[in-house]
């Protein structure tokens, strides 16, 4: 199969286009689509969420001369190719592992990164998107059935298979605003007051955004950023398995959960 073949079932399922659409409506960067092309049929994919030397190893291991990752296996400018700078792209390309990343068009897509994040938490349907784009978004308030914060949080922890989860609060949960990786911020606090959220999801939260949380009387809920999108990120790999026709095999690295 042509690398650009895994491209476009990949467009199918998550627009890259979308990535386009976000950053130029909401002023962000990103850098998705084929990073690292070495010209060959691909004959098995692994999917991991970060180009990592764990995941690059495990493709030298396996035969996989593609890799998909979820975070951009380029993202800031690489200045060089080194052992201290692009380190894990330059072992792709001297294996002739080529690479696709999949970023925010992956989080914002219908059934994306974001989407399954509130699956996880129990919610069946969003009542309100914080980022809306064409097809899509980013930032969702949706309803669960009224539980204690212990419950509501082992439930969550144990769907998306997390080994660590920090807790703040001790109101009921019911209404639950949810950001996928890093995106809980002051706009994302006032969305979920807004539309009535007692509890809020994220990862990567720095102390001024929980002390905020906590003026709000908002319960906050933490997992690692690894946890709270490589949930989204395996069903991802599991359509693309099913259109492929190639081995595909997922990558997930236990330290980060």
């Amino acid at each position: 199969m042509r690398l650009t073949t895994v491209y476009e079932i990949a467009d199918q399922i998550a627009p890259f286009a979308l990535s386009k659409e976000y950053c130029a409506k909401y002023g962000a960067y990103d850098n998705s689509g084929i990073l690292l092309d070495c010209g060959e049929d691909i004959k098995k994919i692994l999917f991991s969420l970060d180009l990592s030397s764990a995941a690059v190893a495990r493709a030298k291991e396996t035969g996989a001369n593609l890799l998909v990752t979820h975070h951009p296996a380029v993202y800031s400018p690489l200045h060089a190719l080194g052992e201290n700078e692009g380190k894990n792209v330059l072992q792709c390309a001297r294996a002739g592992i080529s690479v696709i990343s999949a970023h925010l068009n992956l989080d914002c897509a219908a059934g994306g990164i974001d989407e399954c994040l509130m699956y996880a938490l129990g919610g069946s349907k969003e009542e309100a998107v914080m980022e809306l784009i064409s097809a899509g978004g980013y930032g969702r308030v949706f309803s669960v059935p009224v539980c204690g914060i212990g419950q509501f949080a082992a439930r969550a922890q144990a769907n998306l298979s997390a080994k660590r989860v920090f807790v703040y609060g001790d109101a009921p949960v019911e209404r639950v605003a949810s950001f996928c990786g890093a995106g809980l911020n002051e706009g994302a606090l006032a969305f979920a007051s807004e539309h009535g959220a007692d509890t809020v999801v994220s990862s990567d939260i720095k102390h001024h955004i929980l002390a905020e949380a906590a003026e709000r009387r908002l319960n906050v809920i933490v997992f690692t950023h690894y946890a709270a999108e490589d949930y989204g990120f395996h069903r991802f790999y599991q359509k693309i398995k099913e259109k492929s026709g190639v081995p595909c095999e997922h990558f997930r690295d236990e330290r980060f959960l």
